[in-house]
Parts: structure tokens; C-alpha cells; sequence
């Protein structure tokens, strides 16, 4: 059995991450540091391809990261597996503060040509959302008034769990 190479770990399981397999990591790398919250974390490269953390600098005590990777071809470990994109339904969620935001979010994405869903008004629980498409179809939705922050800090608290 090799050593443990990490000397800091959560004290329980904790749910830390999602992982996509993208086609060019630099543009997914630039497309979510200008369309999302998220930042650089890590990058790194070894035989089988490039691999890249985003993630929220300021939640170091509860990390959710997202994994992105880009597979070399000759030593790509899922050849012959179909590319997973997160699309129709399947998304990535996040919840932002205003409803103004959601705009300035769906106007930027319009922009750039990425908008798969303008702003609408959506029933209990979802709210007002918009989706986005990144670089390789993956979707985003931007929300407001959807209730998963009240939700998680009414029913388990604010403080922060081991």
C-alpha cells in the first residue's frame, strides 16, 4: 500500500467535486472565469491529458470543485466512451443574489453566443433562471430566488460541518 500523499483531509465524506471532459481545456478554463464565480484552482498535465480545478476561493472550508479534462487522444483512458455533456436538463446550478443578475448573466452569454435559454419565470421551487451553454454544450443555469442557499442554512445551519 503507497503512503498517503495529502495530510489535510475532510474529517467525514464530503461531497467535493464534478468532473467534465472537455475538448479544449484553456477556452473552458477561460469561458468559466468569465462567465461564472468560478477561478483557477490548479492545472496540470501527465500522459493522459491536461486537467484543471475551478472552484470558489473564498469556500476553502466546504471546496466544490469542478473538474474539467481534456484527454490526449492515443492515451485517452474512456476512448470509444460517448462524450457526456450535461444537456438538455442535466446542468450545473448556480444561484445568484439578484434577479438583475440573472439578466446581466443571460446578456453576456447572448453576447457571446452562448445563451440556450433566455431569463424566464419558472414555477416553486425553480425560479427565475436562464441556461448557458458552455464551450462544449454543457449547460449552466443561472438562478435567483430559487431557494437552495435558504434551504441548506434554514434546515442544517450556518455553521460549517466537520
Amino acid at each position: 500500500m503507497s503512503e498517503a500523499l495529502h495530510e489535510l483531509r475532510p474529517t467525514a465524506p464530503r461531497w467535493t467535486h464534478i468532473a467534465l471532459r472537455v475538448s479544449d481545456i484553456e477556452a473552458s478554463i477561460a469561458w468559466y472565469t468569465e462567465h461564472t464565480p468560478l477561478r483557477l484552482l490548479d492545472k496540470r498535465a501527465d500522459e493522459f491529458g491536461y486537467g484543471a480545478w475551478l472552484g470558489h476561493p473564498e469556500a476553502t472550508d466546504t471546496p466544490f470543485i469542478l473538474v474539467i479534462a481534456q484527454f490526449f487522444p492515443a492515451t485517452d483512458p474512456f476512448a470509444g466512451a460517448p462524450k457526456e455533456v450535461l444537456a438538455p436538463f442535466a446542468h450545473l446550478g448556480m444561484e445568484l443574489p439578484t434577479r438583475e443578475a440573472v439578466d446581466a448573466a443571460a446578456a453576456k452569454a447572448e453576447a457571446a453566443g452562448c445563451l440556450a435559454m433566455p431569463p424566464r419565470e419558472m414555477p416553486d421551487p425553480i425560479g427565475y433562471i436562464c441556461m448557458v451553454a458552455d464551450p462544449d454544450g454543457n449547460m449552466i443555469e443561472f438562478s435567483y430566488d430559487q431557494g437552495v442557499y435558504e434551504t441548506a442554512r434554514e434546515r442544517w445551519g450556518t455553521a460549517t460541518p466537520a
